[in-house]
């Protein structure tokens, strides 16, 4: 008769299985805690709306061409101003342009907006908050005043006037826009290296003789990335908003590109009798800042270590 297994003592047991579950490598250890916050990630409903819409927008801009259903530049004097309805989903312009079919390849330049400013400015303040708080004295002082002044005017105004400098256009919006939102981003990584350089484990690094350059990459700027990445998810949606104001005034996006804010622009002379010229660009940008808000919020609570 075989002998049965003796069965371990819950401590043992329990010890055994802390082994088991520990990551072998560093891979390990990061696939392990993506899945973690995901799985947190998904447990907030405001959360998964924010990601649900965000998701929509990525793949009506990659597959614009296949999803409208005409021609975005494409003019009909003859149908201008129609209703929507079966033929044009939301309507046409004053030119007879499809609306819906601006609307889907707008979102290409939408996001063409965000991700080239988020870019720019994540770097750039990164760099200039973690310098700053680290070495601080002078270099501190320089830095934060020229901070200060981006910051004591508001984000619309200044890309109102580096626009009128650089000239209208995308580009020079986008340039713009990246000019007026780093300030943020370079306070809050200060604030978080603040709190780390005097840490045990930073004072360990300098007594073992690691330069400077050393500490900031391997050790603070990964510290900082969480609170980083939250707020320049946040920041999409006054990115959003501040591209509109330009396209609107006509300092950003130049006809015909089908750009939202230009589109409300076309469409404020209509807008008594033609609502859906303002509609349905102005409803596309209050949608898509809301699930930027919200993937951020969600954000924060997953990457915050309070909230364990």
């Amino acid at each position: 008769m075989s002998q049965l297994a003796t069965p371990l003592p819950p401590a043992q047991a329990t010890r055994s299985m802390s082994r088991s579950d520990m990551p072998h490598s560093s891979l390990q250890a990061l696939l392990r805690d993506l899945s973690h916050g995901l799985r947190r990630l998904m447990r907030n409903p405001l959360t998964v709306s924010g990601v649900v819409v965000i998701a929509v927008l990525l793949a009506v801009a990659l597959f614009a061409p296949w999803i409208a259903t005409h021609d975005p530049l494409a003019q009909d004097l003859a149908g201008a101003l129609q209703p929507p309805g079966a033929a044009h989903w939301f309507g046409t312009d004053e030119f007879g342009r499809d609306i819906f079919s601006r609307l889907v390849h707008g979102a290409r330049i939408t996001l063409y907006i965000v991700a080239l400013v988020t870019v720019v400015v994540g770097p750039i303040g990164l760099a200039v908050g973690v310098t700053s708080g680290y070495f601080g004295g002078w270099v501190d002082t320089a830095f934060m005043r020229v901070t200060d002044i981006f910051i004591s005017f508001p984000s619309l105004v200044l890309a109102l006037a580096f626009v009128a400098a650089l000239g209208p256009g995308l580009d020079h919006a986008v340039l713009a826009i990246a000019l007026t939102a780093w300030p943020p981003i370079a306070r809050l990584a200060r604030a978080e290296t603040l709190s780390l350089r005097k840490a045990d484990f930073i004072v360990v690094a300098q007594l073992q003789g690691a330069s400077a350059l050393r500490i900031l990459v391997r050790h603070i700027v990964p510290l900082c990335l969480p609170s980083v990445v939250v707020r320049l998810t946040m920041n999409m949606a006054g990115i959003i908003l501040t591209a509109a104001g330009l396209g609107f005034l006509g300092l950003g996006a130049q006809a015909p590109l089908p750009e939202w804010g230009a589109m409300i622009s076309e469409g404020r002379r209509y807008m008594l009798d033609n609502w859906w010229m303002v509609a349905v660009p102005g409803g596309a940008i209050l949608l898509v800042s809301l699930a930027f808000n919200l993937l951020g919020d969600g954000l924060y609570d997953v990457l915050d270590p309070r909230s364990e």
